[in-house]
């Protein structure tokens, strides 16, 4: 029965055993090397685990806290520039809309000093970064440091550089050293690694299925296009009549087929050699490049209205095409190559839609794209020649196809919107995300008027009837204009929200929130018990009430007696903001946050000073805390032995955990039944 008992008592500590855990992903070490009598090199040196990143010094206001490196002035010697860095990866990110940049693998960073004197001396400072992985950022972490620079005689010095290694262990968050808004300021100069390698960053194999499977629609719109669709029957008749037997028309289609895959791939590998995927990284971070990328979206849209047709010179077309004449498996090569030219003015937007899309940096995804776009576009050919008696089945050729051509406009420049959100950010231009859904609702709701027959182009031909598949097409159309309207009032809209904005300038749902309700019953249901400290610089999302002090939720809990949810976060947590956005604003997670919980958000991040009576001696390190940031880290690392983000702990009014902590995960159901359970735990304490 003991042991029974005793394995029941570890089966229900499993959740919380793999929750609670101090993580330490940045090892920091540190070497300086005498280059000279009077100079030398000061290097920090960053070890950071496989799938974390560490964040630059440079990252705009308003984004995750940079990394800062403070050295104590001394007489003995002088900083010579600022602190370099490795060249790292920029990205965009939605959540703060901008650019960040940030590092993994090994990396160093490097300082140069000029010695002001013969003797033995030290060097002391103290670093604050902050780092994240895919599912958890870390509060503000602080390291001291110390190199020692020994007295070295001129002699000595020219034959050889003295290096002294001195390694620090990463400690627990150090004193302050950098107030709210301040930026770290310094020069974009590249640093060298140290001698092990920057490990690649592991593929992520979901987004690239994801990314396959866009691309195989992408291939199957362009075969639908007017370049590509009447080809179709033609190539597939002439295999039929130009072999000598059945089997070797089906092998000349097949071959015809893996040329294709062949051509376009190549163009895919071509791109990622050419360039690598650094250099693409950087390109797709650039506001200068995601306005060419805006241009030449609307470009193919403009082409696909009719305006103006994109052609390859007709020399590279004739070349192609005068090689099909040699036969055989050569001829059918040059056949499926001439194809790939005659049709590039349909299928350029989306082969450079994918070539763009792949700019992530991802090594594999050009590759993978244009594999995915080539295996649809080739499919056609192929099924047809070895079943050619589908040729009759096969819808005839006329206006509907240039009715594709037009809607895959439509569809174009919508997504092509995407590409104004770097230079937006970062040319400060102020375009709200209500103006992006405008300009969708406008674009979608043309489209739907244009399948109706109502808007006509110079191409078209005159719509006599509505068929089946125009209908549905019609449906789904207006169906996500209707699905778009709220977002003008503040409505999530997760399903496209990669290609918004992420703030509203305007948020309706957010103020009736806030103001809802006007009895006695409504307001007992959401009011607090006072007013909330930190309330002036601190807010919760969606509009919701809670509180930013620990001891004032508790308090505040057992006067209305109910359940606390302590919400771990931070202003520069990313993955705090992916839950809030995705997740906190579903009806059934908002109904509970508002009416069964006291929410307290403990912001790890916050700078506010606090008075000399609130300080606290640390349990854990023995330091002194005297932010709020740095008391709330302390409180959830003594507490909970954890020090990620975003981290969410359910508490009764005595401060008793309910059930295990939950950390992220954007499975909604998940978040309600964690919420529920919180709630049935707590009325079970309550019937004791």
């Amino acid at each position: 029965m003991k042991k029974f008992a005793l394995a029941g008592f570890v089966w229900l500590l499993i959740p919380l055993i793999s929750f609670s855990q101090v993580l330490d992903p940045v090892k920091w070490s540190f070497e300086s090397e005498r280059t000279s009598q009077d100079e030398a090199i000061l290097m920090l040196i960053a070890k950071i685990d496989k799938g974390w990143h560490l964040y630059s010094q440079y990252i705009p206001v308003g984004g995750p806290l940079p990394t800062v490196f403070t050295f104590k002035p001394s007489d003995n010697f002088k900083l010579v520039g600022k602190v370099t860095e490795p060249e790292g990866v920029e990205e965009y990110d939605p959540n703060f809309e901008m650019n960040l940049k940030f590092f993994d693998g090994t990396i160093v960073f490097k300082q140069k000093i000029k010695i002001l004197t013969p003797k033995a001396f030290t060097v002391t400072g103290e670093l604050e970064f902050m780092c994240c992985d895919d599912k958890r950022c870390l509060p503000p972490t602080g390291v001291d440091f110390e190199y020692k620079l020994e007295a070295i005689q001129p002699s000595v010095a020219e034959k050889q550089p003295e290096q002294v290694i001195s390694v620090v262990e990463n400690q627990e968050v150090r004193s302050d050293s950098m107030m709210a808004g301040e930026e770290a300021k310094s020069e974009k100069i590249t640093a060298t690694t140290i001698e092990s390698p920057v490990e690649e960053p592991a593929t992520e194999s979901g987004s690239l299925w994801v990314f396959f499977v866009v691309a195989l629609l992408a291939g199957f719109a362009g075969a639908l296009t007017p370049c590509v669709y009447p080809m179709i029957p033609m190539t597939v008749t002439f295999f039929m009549s130009s072999s000598k037997s059945k089997l070797g028309a089906k092998v000349n289609a097949l071959f015809y087929g893996l040329s294709i895959i062949v051509i376009y791939t190549f163009i895919g590998v071509l791109v990622t050699l050419l360039f690598g995927s650094d250099a693409i990284k950087n390109v797709s971070s650039s506001w200068i490049t995601n306005i060419i990328f805006f241009l030449l979206f609307a470009t193919f849209a403009a082409s696909f209205f009719g305006l103006f047709e994109i052609v390859l010179p007709s020399k590279l077309t004739n070349k192609s095409d005068q090689q099909v004449d040699k036969g055989g498996l050569i001829g059918t090569f040059f056949m499926a190559l001439t194809l790939v030219l005659v049709s590039f003015s349909c299928t350029a937007p989306f082969i450079g839609g994918i070539l763009v899309e792949a700019s992530s940096g991802n090594i594999l995804k050009p590759t993978i794209g244009m594999f995915g776009f080539s295996v649809a576009f080739a499919l056609p050919f192929t099924i047809l020649a070895f079943f050619p008696s589908m040729l009759a089945k096969m819808p005839k050729s006329g206006g509907w196809l240039n009715s594709v051509k037009v809607v895959l406009g439509f569809i174009i420049l919508a997504l092509g919107m995407k590409f104004l959100l770097v230079p937006n950010q970062a040319l400060g231009w102020g375009i709200t995300r209500e103006f992006f859904i405008a300009v969708w609702i406008v674009l979608f709701t043309l489209m739907g008027l244009y399948l109706m027959g109502k808007i006509k182009f110079s191409h078209d031909s005159d719509l006599k009837y509505i068929g089946v598949p125009r209908l549905l097409l019609i449906i789904a159309t207006f169906t996500f204009v209707v699905y778009l309207l709220p977002g003008m009032i503040g409505a999530p809209l997760r399903t496209v929200s990669a290609f918004l904005p992420a703030e509203s300038s305007f948020n309706l749902i957010e103020l009736i929130q806030e103001h809802r309700g006007s009895g006695p019953a409504a307001e007992d249901a959401w009011r607090l018990c006072d007013k909330p400290r930190y309330g002036d610089k601190l807010k919760l999302a969606h509009g919701l009430q809670g509180y930013f002090d620990y001891e004032q939720g508790l308090a505040c809990a057992k006067q209305l007696n109910k359940p606390i949810l302590i919400d771990f976060t931070g202003h520069g947590c990313v993955n705090c903001k992916v839950m809030e956005r995705t997740v906190w604003p579903d009806p059934e997670v908002m109904k509970r946050l508002r009416d069964d919980y006291i929410i307290v958000a403990l912001y790890v991040d916050e700078r506010t000073e606090l008075p000399e009576s609130e300080w606290i001696t640390s349990t854990v390190d023995g330091k002194v805390k005297k932010t709020l940031g740095r008391k709330n880290v302390d409180f959830e690392i003594s507490r909970f032995n954890v020090n990620a983000q975003p981290y969410y702990v359910l508490l009764d009014t005595n401060g008793k955990m309910l059930i295990p902590p939950r950390a992220f995960d954007t499975n909604i159901q998940g978040f309600i039944n964690f919420l529920d359970k919180g709630v049935e735990a707590f009325r079970k304490n309550q019937q004791k």
